[in-house]
């Protein structure tokens, strides 16, 4: 069938009848299992660890502590290597704590002959600490004594702060960290002030590593969707050679960035070697998920707006605090991706400033999640961009038209030209799909006279990257192998993580060759000893980047089938093509067959032919950049008096150029769209002030939407075509959660006149901020 259908995905067989293989499917039967033993407090020393109790628990094979481990110190961002020292990775983490950074970290490790003897053992560990005082702000952490890290000496991981002329021109420099209501300490820059929470990705499969020894060699199956860059830190974390180390990645049960971060693979992996190459196994709980694996910033942001009386955005400023937490992981890529947004999306007649840092606080890490700070930076963009309007009367979306990124936009930053851009034609069509203008009326006439119940309409647009070029290299490569019968295998180092990557690559490998997809094979699984290399599951680049090696390779392919043709046949090759799994002439005659070219270039035995096993293999780099965009409104009822909202559509439009996937790509909004109204509503990380400690790290007491929570959805795309994807395409899967949170917000503000600066809008905060706005006293 090829791109532009909506294929049935290739592993739904597997999915639905439970046949797929997840990390705890292959756990081996002699397995030892392995428990962490977590901090108690959030920041301090260990001063000592006594393990005579816990050895004494039956079945305990080994306990490993932070005084026991190698002293190689790695990065765990699952970012591919960058040879340019001001993006490289921070490298600060040890296999095990002995300096205690957040409640939870991890300080020692129990192996057993089962999950429950390991369990009870690593309740018996005694731990002795010397105690700190607990960081949970940025503010706290700031020069706070003692450090987090020692190479960090104010507790400031990093920092990006430039100004942006009216002539576009970009200058860079290092201001000193501030939290005062304006911009850069400047009196005419007094800006808003939003935050939006940590939350966390709740994946359905936890986090989970198994890992043996063959020979030298070490194996790791993990649940990780970077198997190349997990396999680079677990050799630094080991001190080992990288081709000592195999990974192999099966099914995953989600990931949202999440799975992008080497977590507990050097540890099963350093059990291993120490006990004798056998295998180790070690499975996270939910509640361990929560705490140990990562979560999204939190972001402080001041930022200011200025427009002129015609509506024009004259001046921005925007600040961004992010909250870092214990380990640097992404360090401060998430933060400087968000500023940048906010002076990419909206166009800007005059001075734009942007500074930004990420603190080290003794939280969880905070990494990668759907979106990449920008849902963050949208809840304040999009919130001021509505405050704005309804302080000067205007319609919300004709005073965004004014303003909005156009067509051959130059980036400030990365300095490549924007070349497709649908951003008005996704705002015009969500205004069209949602009946904006009638609705906007008829709710303020409902409001005046409704009692509690208030009726609200708001939208929000953004803007998204697809892959992370000139940052760091984008790249992938892919391998097709012909078999006998003309069906073939198809190879990729992209991974599959539940969003329908391998259906993609399928239906692109179909589109080059005229192979049916059914008469492809996606090997699913990757492993680094034989998948062709790729950077792995980000940013929404896998179509974009990894499709374009499959195309590529594909295209190498069908140049090898026909030269094989010709060989056969004796004869020159000019004009032909292929069609139907069957090479043809320039007229369109037929000349062979792939199953019979395959099979005769297998098998023949004679004394003249050479056979030869017909493979492509090629990689892919990628020279370009292009942004995704989109506009979604929301349509709502608001109770006064119980701060409930219940959502009752949700339109969403989205520019990712050409959809090769109609099915999938809807099936990947709706996911975005549950994602984001459970972070506008009722998502955060609780903590416990006095300790550090996570209060609510089950999913019971983290409340998530469920299905009977899912509004009545509406999507559309516009489709104008991107020269640098492979077929026009562009990123998809992250964007559809980025507007939710602000479309909600403002949405409420029509309702009920009042704007929210904080998430999750739940009903204890609008119910407090009714409250302060006099409104429940009506």
């Amino acid at each position: 069938m090829g791109i532009k259908q909506s294929v049935k995905r290739t592993d739904a067989l597997q999915k639905v009848t439970g046949s797929a293989k997840y990390v705890e499917d292959m756990i081996p039967s002699n397995a030892l299992h392995a428990k962490v033993v977590h901090s108690s407090i959030a920041n301090g020393l260990v001063k000592s660890i006594n393990t005579d109790e816990a050895m004494s628990v039956p079945g305990v094979e080994y306990i490993l502590t932070c005084f026991d481990i190698p002293k190689n110190i790695y990065a765990t961002a699952g970012h591919p290597l960058s040879l340019d020292p001001a993006h490289m990775d921070v490298k600060d983490k040890f296999i095990l704590s002995e300096r205690v950074r957040f409640y939870g970290d991890d300080v020692a490790v129990v192996v057993a002959d089962t999950p429950l003897h390991a369990q009870l053992a690593a309740e018996k560990v005694k731990i002795e600490y010397e105690e700190y005082e607990p960081l949970l702000t940025p503010e706290a952490a700031y020069e706070a004594k003692p450090c987090l890290n020692e190479d960090f000496p104010n507790n400031e991981l990093a920092r990006m702060d430039f100004t942006i002329d009216g002539e576009g021109n970009t200058e860079f420099c290092n201001r000193e960290f501030q939290s005062s209501e304006y911009i850069t300490g400047r009196s005419d820059m007094q800006g808003d002030n939003y935050y939006v929470p940590s939350v966390h990705a709740c994946h359905m499969e936890n986090n989970g590593c198994i890992a043996y020894m063959e020979g030298r060699r070490i194996t790791i199956i993990s649940c990780n969707q970077v198997p190349y860059t997990l396999r680079r830190n677990v050799a630094e974390a080991l001190g080992i050679p990288i081709g000592d180390v195999r990974v192999i990645k099966p099914c995953l049960g989600g990931g949202f960035g999440n799975k992008q971060d080497t977590m507990y693979e050097p540890v099963v992996a350093l059990l291993s070697m120490r006990l004798g190459g056998r295998p180790v196994s070690l499975q996270l709980t939910r509640e361990e998920t929560f705490v140990n694996t990562r979560t999204r910033h939190a972001f402080d942001m001041n930022m200011y707006t200025e427009v002129d009386d015609e509506g024009i955005i004259q001046r921005k400023g925007l600040r961004i605090h992010a909250n870092g937490g214990a380990y640097a992981a992404h360090c401060h890529a998430v933060a400087a991706y968000a500023i940048t947004n906010n002076f990419q999306t909206y166009e800007v007649e005059g001075e734009q400033i942007g500074e930004s840092s990420t603190m080290y606080t003794t939280l969880p890490s905070a990494a990668a999640l759907r979106g990449y700070g920008i849902p963050q930076l949208a809840f304040a963009m999009e919130s001021q961009m509505d405050d704005i309007a309804k302080e000067h009367g205007w319609d919300p979306i004709e005073f965004r038209l004014k303003n909005i990124q156009k067509p051959g936009f130059i980036d400030p930053f990365d300095k490549f030209e924007e070349k497709a851009n649908g951003l008005r034609e996704c705002l015009e069509k969500c205004r069209e799909m949602s009946d904006w203008d009638r609705k906007r009326k008829e709710y303020d006439n409902w409001n005046k006279s409704s009692g509690d119940i208030k009726k609200g309409i708001g939208l929000a647009i953004f803007s998204y990257k697809t892959g992370v070029w000139p940052i760091q290299i984008e790249n992938g490569a892919c391998r097709i192998v012909m078999n006998e019968d003309g069906t073939a295998q198809v190879q990729v180092g992209c991974t599959e993580l539940g969003q329908g990557a391998d259906t993609v690559m399928a239906q692109i490998a179909s589109e080059i060759t005229t192979i049916p997809e059914d008469r492809l094979h996606i090997v699913s699984t990757q492993d680094t000893d034989v998948t062709p290399y790729d950077n792995g599951a980000y940013a929404s680049r896998q179509t974009y980047v990894s499709g374009a090696a499959v195309k590529k390779t594909a295209l190498l392919l069908i140049e090898k089938i026909i030269s094989c043709a010709g060989y056969i046949k004796g004869c020159e090759t000019d004009g032909w093509q292929v069609r139907d799994e069957t090479v043809v002439d320039a007229n369109g005659n037929k000349i062979l067959s792939f199953q019979e070219i395959c099979s005769f270039m297998n098998y023949i035995n004679d004394h003249k032919t050479e056979t030869e096993h017909i493979t492509a293999e090629s990689t892919y780099t990628a020279k370009g950049i292009c942004f995704s965009y989109g506009a979604s409104a929301v349509d709502l009822d608001v109770d006064i008096a119980t701060g409930r909202v219940k959502i009752n559509k949700v339109y969403a439009v989205q520019d990712s150029g050409q959809i090769l996937n109609p099915q999938l790509a809807e099936a990947q909004m709706h996911g975005g769209i549950g994602m984001g109204i459970g972070y506008a509503l009722t998502e955060q990380l609780l903590y416990d002030p006095k300790t550090g400690r996570m209060r609510n790290n089950n999913l019971l007491d983290y409340k998530i939407p469920t299905a009977m929570d899912m509004p009545e959805i509406e999507t559309a795309f516009i489709e104008p075509y991107e020269p640098t994807g492979p077929f026009g395409n562009k990123g998809l899967a992250e964007p559809p959660l980025i507007p939710q949170a602000p479309a909600i917000r403002n949405a409420i503000l029509h309702a009920t006149g009042v704007g929210m600066k904080k998430l999750p809008m739940n009903p204890q905060n609008l119910v407090r901020a009714f409250k302060d706005a006099n409104l429940l006293d009506k």
